[in-house]
Formats: C-alpha cells, structure tokens, sequence
C-alpha cells in the first residue's frame, strides 16, 4: 500500500473506533451519599447541601436516576449494630429503605468534607452500617469540598481504601471543590455564569469514568453472577482466612 493509502485507512479505523467507545451512556441508578451532619458553623454557610445539589443537579441532567442520603438526614444514629447484623424482620424501617435504596444502585458517590485531614465521620459511619455485599462489584466516584484552597483533598485520598474494601472500587478522577461557599450557590448551582463551562467540563472527567464502569458492571454483571465465585460472607469474617 502507498503511505497515504496507508494512512486513511487509519484514519478511517481510527474514526470508526470512536464512534463505538464513545456512546452515550444508559440510566443508571446511583446513589449520593453525602457525610455532612453539620447544622451551624462557623464557618458559613454549612457547604455539604449545596454540593450535594450540585452533584444531583449534574447527574440528573445527565439522564441519571439519584438518590440523595444525606447523614444529616438519614435519621440513623452512631452504629451500634450494623444492617446486616438483623435478622430480616426484626431490622428497623429506615435501616431496610435505605440498604434497599443502596442494594438497587449501580454507582455511588461519596461526598465529605475533610476533617482533621480524614472523611467525615458521619459518612464513614453511613457506610458502616452497611455491609460489603451491598456495594461491592460497582464503581465509586469521590467528591470532596472545603471552605479554604484545599478543597478536602486529603480526606479524599484516605477514603480510597475505604471505598475499595467496600468493593465499590473508586474511578482514578475524583472532584474537589475549593472555597465552594464562592462557587456553588445553594440551590446547588454554579454562582458565576462564566466559570459554568469550565466547572462542567471538571465535573464531567470524574462521572463519565463512573458512567463507563457503572454500564460495564451491570452488563457484566446480567452475564455472570459475581457472588459465584466471590460468595457473600454469611457467618463471621474467619470465611475469608487461608485454609492453614
């Protein structure tokens, strides 16, 4: 072949290719899970809100069905005795809606503050009543915001671990949001007409990385049952030690 007969022809696959990796992504069920329990400052105003409305905002234009559970909100109280610890008909009302509306989900979203260089603790404790099994085998995104420049991003990095060990494994991109009190307004939208673009285009990197793994897990998931070869842990946590 002649070099430029060569080379449209890779131009040709090259445009094909993206056109197939590229398609718009389908619904998905996710979940917001926002750690906030502040209800005064200082400092003001109290931010989690606001980014939890920008969040939703974002992912219901996006064609996304949400589910917002604020901590604040959430009406459970410091864990003393965790969802899977109860037997089907003796566990509480709201503890059953919520691990319903968490079972039902392709995706979840994290969002915190950052405390004393860590999450949260009322999201890690929203988490920990519930178990693994709930979570696991569906992606993650982290969204972290501050009052000052830093934007929570060290309390971002110490929630990775955490969200993997839950098995909803978190996307490399994460969203941080420094000094949202003068970027978000709080009905949950961006304060100046000019900076909308860039913020979308930010936003836009963390959750198509979601969108992508979310679609990849659901289908996976209708062809092989993952529970088969990864069984939910039914008695104690010694199911998962090494046969020695």
């Amino acid at each position: 072949f002649s070099s430029s007969a060569s080379s449209m022809s890779v131009d040709s696959i090259f445009s094909k290719a993206k056109t197939k990796l590229l398609p718009t992504a389908s619904s998905l069920n996710i979940a917001i899970l926002s750690g906030s329990t502040r209800t005064d400052g200082p400092p003001r105003p109290i931010l989690g809100p606001r980014v939890a409305k920008f969040i939703e905002t974002t992912l219901l234009k996006r064609g996304h069905h949400v589910t917002l559970i604020e901590a604040r909100n959430s009406e459970l109280s410091l864990l003393t005795k965790p969802h899977f610890a109860y037997s089907r008909s003796q566990t509480p009302p709201k503890l059953a809606d919520i691990a319903k509306q968490l079972s039902h989900s392709d995706a979840y979203i994290a969002i915190t503050p950052e405390y004393n260089h860590f999450p949260c603790p009322g999201l890690l404790n929203l988490f920990n009543h519930f178990g693994s099994s709930i979570f696991s085998f569906k992606p993650s995104a982290i969204v972290t915001y501050s009052a000052g420049q830093w934007g929570g991003t060290r309390a971002a990095n110490s929630l990775r671990p955490f969200l993997s060990e839950l098995g909803c494994l978190p996307v490399s991109a994460m969203i941080h949001i420094p000094m949202a009190q003068n970027v978000i307004n709080d009905d949950g939208h961006i304060k100046i007409a000019e900076d909308v673009k860039s913020w979308e285009g930010y936003v836009t990197r963390c959750i198509s990385q979601l969108e992508w793994w979310g679609e990849a897990a659901k289908r996976q998931k209708e062809v092989l049952d993952p529970s088969i070869a990864s069984p939910v842990f039914i008695r104690d946590p010694t199911q998962r030690n090494a046969p020695v």
